[in-house]
């Protein structure tokens, strides 16, 4: 019998993949939560090589970064724009397809 993973590992080998991490950001963005999006993007961080690792590659300070991905965090576009520019996602924005 082969040797199993957590879920963790297979998480964070799967969010190495910015097609994989933009579905899983797109997803978190469902939840009403705002938290979830935050928690997604640390899921994120922490595949492509930590925190202190983005930080350094975003230009951003380790321990604002700490804080903007918090549970009750509040990045701002710049800071967002730059940690998803470091592991190869932009922001977009489209038509919504619900009726007004």
């Amino acid at each position: 019998m082969g040797k199993s993973r957590s879920y963790k590992e297979l998480l964070q080998e799967r969010l190495k993949s910015p097609k994989e991490a933009a579905a899983y950001l797109n997803a978190a963005l469902e939840d009403e939560d705002p938290g979830v999006f935050l928690v997604a993007l640390r899921d994120i961080a922490d595949a492509n090589g930590g925190m202190t690792h983005l930080a350094r590659e975003a230009h951003l300070n380790r321990e604002t970064l700490y804080r903007t991905l918090s549970k009750r965090g509040n990045p701002t576009l710049m800071n967002l724009r730059c940690l998803l520019g470091t592991i190869g996602l932009e922001i977009a924005i489209n038509p919504s397809t619900e009726c007004r």
